[in-house]
């Protein structure tokens, strides 16, 4: 809010007068208010292992976090050129392998690595989109420039939660959206569903069907693919739900079988088919990758796109961009040492205290050691695991990320915020609401924002650059 001096920024500055005229106790009951809303609509996720709350709500802080136009404009161009070099180097290792005969990157890396599929080679996928959703992480150390932090090109979570803080912001806080042109994000799910129509199969009818393909009621993330499909208007399915004849996939309805064009399936790779993947998934379909490789059914997003938000893939990043394009990253990676290499390993070993170091396949925040935040036993542990594979991690400094006004217990301090906007990508266009979900670090100090980590949320506000 007050960038790096003493001043509020002009973008800030509606912001900045709400919270000096707001009485705090007021503030507080707000924030209760949002918790009740969010406890009555079921926006809940699961902690795998916790067996003190199985269900939890994620944190919603009531202060939004603000970008200007401009500061989102520099963003959009970037997040275009990212996620379309991602979706070019997609289709290049699963056909010509270009990048790796050229030697930007390494074989085993590709090849060798645990979400790669070879049951994907030589796939042909309408108008070679392999990301149709992607959640790109976001980070700033000062007033000019964005960082990537991670590329998620599987199933990235977390749109609901984005949709559902600008819905409960607007009911607690009607006034403040009086005041300021904000730009919306509820227009998201008619892009998802304009998206996942174009990318269907050539031979689909002018009107395609379209499912949401769920792990069921168990899964963590269920409420939010309930919530999706409600919103985009197609039915919630799960792998009984649909079956496979002829190549083609069918839904049982109760008016019979209806084909099924595009799933945008919310199962993990191994679990979609027992035929091709896990024989004991009892969550997938017998025959779909027969369906979906014969061209008669769109995965969104596709099969084997692991391999391109694998943590050591991502140090490539930068070469992928001017490999497939042709163009400088607008984007920056966070500077990484690959630990696989031996003289980035012998540095990181010799750092461990001042770095953050993370596992390639890691993801949710666990896996990863903060250097500063650690004791020398949490260190000591960390280095024999970096010694005994260290091909399985990178390290990155420890950033100064920037902070965001958020409302804690003793009032409004600042705190670590990242920011993962929605890409999604389709045959016509790329498009990308306004904004993203803003993920804070609530604990003073802390870094990881993860809601498996004690991370909340806020509300994004994409606004007019101030006179």
């Amino acid at each position: 809010m007050y960038g790096m001096g003493d001043t509020a920024r002009p973008a800030y500055r509606t912001i900045k007068s709400w919270l000096d005229q707001s009485d705090p106790e007021n503030l507080k009951r707000r924030q209760k208010e949002a918790e009740f809303l969010f406890r009555r609509v079921g926006i809940t996720f699961a902690v795998y292992g916790d067996a003190e709350a199985e269900e939890r709500i994620i944190p919603f802080d009531i202060v939004p976090r603000v970008l200007t136009s401009s500061e989102w404009g520099t963003l959009h161009k970037g997040l275009v050129q990212r996620v379309t070099a991602l979706n070019r180097f997609l289709t290049d290792v699963y056909s010509g392998g270009d990048i790796v005969r050229a030697g930007i990157v390494p074989e085993d890396l590709v090849y060798q690595n645990p979400s790669f599929r070879p049951e994907m080679v030589g796939v042909k996928l309408p108008h070679n989109i392999y990301t149709q959703i992607a959640g790109i992480d976001v980070i700033r150390t000062d007033d000019k420039d964005f960082y990537v932090l991670e590329d998620n090109a599987r199933t990235p979570s977390g749109v609901s939660y984005m949709l559902e803080n600008r819905d409960v912001q607007m009911r607690l806080f009607p006034d403040l959206f009086a005041e300021t042109r904000i730009q919306p994000v509820e227009n998201y799910p008619d892009e998802l569903l304009a998206t996942l129509k174009s990318v269907a199969p050539l031979t689909s009818p002018s009107e395609p069907t379209v499912v949401l393909m769920t792990p069921g009621p168990l899964n963590s993330a269920y409420y939010e693919h309930s919530f999706l499909a409600d919103k985009l208007g197609v039915e919630l399915v799960e792998g009984r739900d649909l079956f496979v004849m002829d190549q083609i996939v069918y839904m049982r309805t109760t008016r019979g079988p209806k084909r099924v064009d595009v799933i945008y399936r919310r199962i993990d790779d191994d679990f979609l088919d027992p035929m091709v993947f896990r024989p004991d998934s009892v969550l997938g379909v017998p025959g779909l990758i027969s369906a979906y490789r014969a061209g008669n059914v769109t995965l969104a997003n596709a099969v084997g796109t692991g391999v391109a938000d694998d943590k050591a893939i991502y140090t490539y990043m930068p070469e992928i961009v001017k490999f497939y394009l042709g163009e400088e990253p607008i984007l920056k990676n966070v500077p990484t040492w690959r630990c696989r290499e031996p003289d980035a390993l012998k540095y990181v070993l010799e750092h461990l205290g001042e770095l953050v170091v993370k596992e390639v396949q890691g993801s949710g925040g666990y896996g990863m050691l903060v250097g500063p935040k650690s004791t020398k036993e949490q260190i000591d542990a960390f280095r024999d695991k970096l010694k005994a594979h260290p091909d399985n991690f990178i390290a990155q400094p420890t950033l100064a990320l920037s902070t965001s006004p958020t409302f804690v217990g003793e009032g409004i301090a600042p705190r670590h915020v990242d920011l993962r906007p929605f890409v999604l990508s389709g045959a016509d266009k790329v498009r990308i609401v306004p904004g993203g979900l803003t993920r804070v670090a609530l604990k003073e100090g802390s870094l990881v924002v993860n809601s498996s980590q004690g991370g909340g949320t806020k509300d994004t506000w994409i606004i007019e650059d101030p006179e």
